[in-house]
C-alpha cells in the first residue's frame, strides 16, 4: 500500500517510541560528558632532567608515591615540602596520601630536556649533546651515542674522584 508520506519520513511505533528515547540517552550522555570535564585537571609539574623542583605537599600528607621513579624522584623534606628531581624524560604521576590512606591529590610530572642552553651534534645515527653556557662543553644526556656517553661518563667519574681525593 502506497503512503503519503515520503519512504524517509515513515516511521513504525517502535522507531517512534525510540525516538523519544535517544533525546533522553543524549541527555544524560550530555550530563556524563559536564561532569566529567567538570573534573578538575591534575597539576601538572615540570622538571627538567638532572634538575630538582620544590613542590609544597598538601595539608596532612603522610605518604607520597611516584609511579615511575626511573622518570622522577621524590624526597619529602619538613614543612609539607618535597623535592621533585628529573631522572628520564618522560611523564609519570604523583600521589598523595593522609595517614588513614586516603587520597589527597594526584598530579603529572613532565621531566623534559634543558632546551634552552643545550646543543645536539647528529652525525648519521650518532648524537652527541653539548651545554652551550656560553662556551660549548661534552654534556651526556639520554640518547646520545654509547661511545660518546661512556667517555664522557668516564671522564666525569675520573674527574669527581681526583676532585674528592679517592683518585690516583
Amino acid at each position: 500500500m502506497f503512503s503519503p508520506e515520503p519512504f524517509y519520513r515513515r516511521a513504525s511505533a517502535a522507531s517512534r517510541r525510540a525516538n523519544g528515547v535517544v533525546p533522553a540517552l543524549l541527555l544524560a550522555l550530555g550530563l556524563v560528558a559536564t561532569a566529567v570535564q567538570a573534573a578538575p585537571a591534575a597539576e601538572t609539574v615540570e622538571v627538567v632532567v638532572d634538575h630538582a623542583k620544590v613542590v609544597r605537599l598538601p595539608e596532612r600528607a603522610q605518604t607520597v608515591i611516584v609511579g615511575n621513579p626511573g622518570i622522577a624522584d621524590v624526597s619529602v623534606q619538613r614543612n609539607g615540602v618535597m623535592v621533585v628531581t628529573g631522572k628520564s624524560f618522560g611523564v609519570t604521576n604523583l600521589i598523595a596520601l593522609d595517614a588513614a590512606g586516603t587520597l589527597l591529590a594526584e598530579s603529572l610530572v613532565r621531566v623534559g630536556a634543558a632546551s634552552n642552553s643545550m646543543l645536539t651534534v647528529q652525525r648519521g645515527l650518532e648524537r652527541e649533546s653539548y651545554s652551550c653556557t656560553p662556551s660549548c662543553q661534552p654534556a651526556v644526556q639520554l640518547g646520545d651515542a654509547t661511545k660518546f656517553f661512556s667517555d664522557v661518563g668516564g671522564q666525569t667519574r675520573s674527574r669527581n674522584a681526583l676532585a674528592s681525593g679517592k683518585g690516583n
